[in-house]
């Protein structure tokens, strides 16, 4: 199988040896940092993401909130969902790891044993990209950009042939589209009844400092007030 990359006759395997190749050439830290950064680091910057999106869409205070919130909360559930649908689909694939049919590779991290179609991490980025991308559209490009990194970092570390890292973009994209519209309308309830709270209402909307409660009605209650009589006249 490793003659396939020689000869070009795989586009796939040829991607993978380009890629993975050019781990060989650069100093060893890159090397630990490229697979620290493909393993935990981009995971951990997208949850960043998605909080720092929260916290921009709270504090912005407009009357849709609550479902913008609704749609940052189904970002990680389709990300998870997604991770679901693709058990059964590395089950049926079976395709083993690159490493496992292909000499020269350089194996940035160990212990990986599972099967290789889809690829976890694609799949798990892309969704929570896509799902930001619905709610905010600077935030989602963000997000499906570290989507795409994860993606080069995956073959980089040579765990996962580019088709591997195409076919989690693919599935996560689908899985946030498509079940978005359902997520929503079952989720914007739940955030409205939450907004409604007056303690966890703060999750949602911020509240305007010193135009809570009585005191934001006062200036209302001023300007309703009939004006009182001259008695002077």
């Amino acid at each position: 199988m490793a003659g396939l990359a020689e000869s070009g006759s795989n586009p796939d395997v040829d991607l993978l040896y380009d890629i993975n190749g050019l781990a060989k050439d650069v100093p060893h830290w890159v090397d630990r940092g490229m697979g620290f950064m493909g393993e935990y680091g981009l995971l951990l910057a997208m949850v960043v993401l998605v909080l720092w999106c929260w916290w921009t869409v709270r504090r912005g205070g407009d009357e849709g909130a609550a479902s913008s919130v609704a749609g940052l909360v189904w970002a990680p559930l389709a990300a998870g969902i997604a991770v679901l649908v693709n058990v059964p689909i590395r089950g049926f694939v079976e395709r083993p790891r690159p490493f496992v049919d292909h000499q020269g590779l350089d194996v940035l991290v160990a212990g990986k044993t599972g099967f290789s179609f889809v690829s976890d991490h694609a799949t798990l980025t892309m969704a929570m990209g896509v799902g930001l991308f619905v709610v905010h559209r600077r935030f989602g490009l963000a997000g499906i950009g570290l989507a795409l990194v994860e993606g080069f970092c995956r073959v980089y570390m040579g765990v996962h042939y580019p088709t591997d890292v195409i076919g989690g973009f693919a599935l996560g994209t689908a899985v946030a589209l498509l079940l978005s519209p359902l997520a929503t309308a079952l989720l914007t309830p739940v955030m409205k009844a939450v907004e409604r709270s007056p303690r966890a209402g703060r999750l949602v909307r911020a509240r305007r400092a010193g135009l809570t409660g009585q005191q934001a009605r006062i200036p209302q209650a001023r300007s309703e007030r009939p004006e009182e009589p001259d008695l002077a006249a």
